[in-house]
């Protein structure tokens, strides 16, 4: 992964420029929080931050009718990625004081669908959420999926294998918990690296 940010980023990613690039995925430590002590233990360090990277995982509904609460919550800070089980780390009242907090901003792609379903588990004041697409966007870019985000701001391409795997069944896979955590790393990693960028008056190029 590119640890500076890019001299020039792109209006758009082409399949051939994707595929092309190394494929990543994030190495780095994971906390999985799968009870309510440990939980809310950790909740006023991830206050402390300016801004999250933010993401939820779902079990896949293959037939009409079908639905299911999101499974995981995911927290990427600067140093780990938090992993909470919301079945068994309390729910939503544990991270509540996160979702409503303004002042830590969380950063994700499709963040209206991810806060409209933990929602529906339980009602929060959400507030603090922004949509990475939109912050990317202000710099030209018409991509919005965070794959083509990875790629254009961070010079690297992440799989999507585990994106329909079973996210209700526990305990999850090396590489289910690997996916999960890089989703919710690089969403930050890019909203820092756009800011940067934005800060330089960089544009993105045709």
């Amino acid at each position: 992964m590119n640890k500076l940010p890019p001299d020039q980023i792109f209006s758009a990613i082409d399949r051939t420029m994707l595929e092309n690039l190394p494929l990543w995925r994030y190495e780095g430590k994971i906390l999985f929080l799968n009870d309510p002590h440990a939980a809310k233990k950790i909740i006023p360090q991830l206050l402390h931050c300016d801004y999250l990277g933010f993401d939820t995982e779902t079990r896949p509904a293959f037939h009409r009718g079908q639905y299911y609460d999101p499974s995981l919550v995911q927290v990427a800070s600067e140093e780990y990625v938090v992993i909470f089980q919301l079945s068994a780390c309390g729910g939503i009242p544990t991270l509540k004081e996160i979702f409503e907090a303004e002042r830590v901003l969380k950063v994700c792609v499709g963040v209206a669908d991810d806060v409209h379903h933990l929602q529906k588990m339980q009602p929060f004041a959400a507030r603090g959420f922004v949509e990475l697409s939109a912050v990317t966007e202000e710099l030209g870019v018409r991509d919005r999926g965070l794959r083509k985000l990875c790629a254009n701001f961070l010079g690297v391409r992440i799989s999507k294998k585990e994106q329909t795997s079973n996210w209700a069944k526990f305990p999850l896979t090396e590489d289910q918990l690997r996916y999960a955590a890089t989703d919710a790393w690089v969403s930050r990693k890019i909203y820092e690296v756009a800011n940067i960028l934005r800060t330089k008056g960089v544009r993105a190029v045709d």
